[in-house]
């Protein structure tokens, strides 16, 4: 079996979603001065490769901590999004047809390539009729962007979806949203399709946590050029 990493590494003055607690790492003891090394990070549920729980967007919505661990294991299909361009919509007419080998997609936009930039923040985003789709195949959703929804930023326009309509559709019939995916690349086009690993840390009440995001190729058949 291959494995793939598909999660950003947490360090200070990463991207967070507008307004979301910034990252700090800093150290709180040092081999010099205490004879061990202890960090203190800060940061905020959603920092990273994360996942979300429904409490993210409703008031009485499941917490991951309530979630079995079983759960977080995936057969996912990779769709290529690479053609879209800035704040552009990905429709539902550009997703698969429902064949039964998958339960979450893996929208590939390579928009992991602007991570700590700007532009990552005008991402291509899931149109309401996407994200329908989704809920009707029975699909979560991992992305390589900040958001299954339109980040609001000064390019946004007044013909985007407002709000977090992708999210209420996901996160409201028992299906999860990933975010901050990267290295989506590696992974096997065609329709093939890989396990998932996507365990949250188990923290408390937790209406998102960061993941490590493990790809798991069972046969190593992994292709190496572009899509």
């Amino acid at each position: 079996m291959t494995y793939y990493d598909l999660s950003h590494s947490i360090r200070s003055g990463m991207p967070v979603f507008p307004g979301d607690p910034p990252v700090d790492i800093t150290p709180a003891a040092t081999v010099e001065d205490d004879g061990y090394h202890v960090a203190a990070l800060h940061c905020g549920s959603h920092t990273g490769t994360h996942i979300d729980a429904p409490s993210h967007v409703f008031r009485d919505g499941s917490e991951l901590d309530s979630i079995a661990v079983d759960e977080f294991v995936f057969d996912a299909r990779l769709v290529d999004c690479t053609d879209k361009s800035l704040r552009e919509p990905i429709g539902a007419a550009e997703l698969p047809v429902p064949d039964g080998t998958a339960d979450l997609l893996l929208c590939h936009t390579g928009w992991d390539e602007c991570w700590g930039t700007d532009r990552y923040f005008d991402h291509p985003y899931l149109t309401p009729g996407a994200a329908e789709r989704c809920r009707e195949a029975d699909w979560s959703v991992g992305l390589d962007t900040l958001n299954p929804d339109p980040t609001p930023t000064e390019n946004a326009t007044d013909s985007e979806p407002a709000g977090f309509q992708a999210h209420h559709t996901l996160l409201g019939n028992g299906l999860f949203v990933i975010e901050n995916l990267t290295g989506l690349e590696s992974l096997p086009a065609g329709g093939s399709v890989v396990t998932l690993v996507a365990f949250p840390l188990p923290i408390a009440e937790a209406d998102g946590a960061p993941i490590r995001a493990v790809a798991i190729d069972s046969d190593g058949q992994l292709d190496d050029g572009p899509f």
